[in-house]
Parts: structure tokens; sequence; C-alpha cells
């Protein structure tokens, strides 16, 4: 990331963790100066599991936010893209917990689970509200296959 132009060694909160309302586990940030941050919401992480499934998420926006310098507030397409990398990579969508969640179907279960996260994950942002589907179908098989920092989705 630091090759790409955020300084993170140099934020002293580039982590923070927070008391969080609402039903979520983390999220990403942007300081003052642009820069991104990572936020874990101490009172939602269950487990170690969680916390790493959940930093994972938020360091992959991270990550494509210093690649592409995201508009997060006005640009619907470049953030569900980040939300289909981070749902797909992430571990959000490990078969156990899609298991756990209700969610039985076979084929292509980790595609289908990915399309739901990323679309939930739009729904917080004001800007993108109506458009979740349409933003998600327009990016998905570009975004689902963009892997990196990984050659491969991580097992």
């Amino acid at each position: 990331m630091e090759k790409m132009g955020c300084k993170v060694k140099d934020l002293p909160d580039f982590f923070s963790s927070e008391h969080c309302e609402g039903n979520i586990n983390g999220g990403f940030k942007l300081n003052e100066d642009g820069q991104p941050g990572v936020v874990l919401c101490q009172n939602h992480i269950k487990d170690q599991e969680w916390m790493d499934r959940t930093l994972a998420h938020e360091l992959i926006h991270a990550y494509d936010h210093c690649r592409a310098q995201v508009d997060w507030k006005t640009d619907c397409d470049a953030h569900a893209c980040s939300e289909i990398r981070a749902a797909a990579l992430s571990g959000d969508c490990d078969w156990h917990l899609e298991v756990f969640r209700g969610h039985f179907n076979i084929a292509k279960q980790h595609q289908v689970c990915v399309r739901r996260r990323a679309e939930l994950s739009l729904k917080y942002n004001p800007m993108c509200t109506g458009k979740e589907t349409s933003c998600v179908d327009k990016v998905f098989e570009t975004c689902y296959k963009d892997h990196f920092p990984f050659s491969d989705i991580p097992k």
C-alpha cells in the first residue's frame, strides 16, 4: 500500500477499535487527509476468526482505495467492485458461514453470497441506494476475478 501512495506506517490511527452502532463488525474510513483506516467494532467481534475476516475485508477496501483512488461517496460502481472483492477474498462467504446463515445452495454458492453481501454493503452508502443490484451486476464478472494482492481466492 505504501508503494501505491498510502502512507500506512505513518498513520498512528490506521487501525482503531471502536464501539459501533448497528449490525456491523468493522469499517473502512478515510481520515481528514484522505488516507485510509480500518475500524474494528469491539462490541461486535465475537472471536479471533471473526476478527480476522473483518480485518481482511476492510484491508481489501484500503488496498482498493490506494490502488484505484476510489471516490467512495459518488462512484457506486467502484464501491460495488471493492465490496465484491472484499466479500470474495476475506472469507465472508466461506461455506460454513453460509450454512450458518441458512443459505444452502450448492451450485455457485460463493458467487451468490458475494453478490448478496456486496449489495447489502452498498445499502449503507446513501448515494448508491436503489442502485445496489445494477451496480453489482455491471462490475461483478471483472471484480470477482480480480484477486490482487492474492494470486487466487484464499482458502
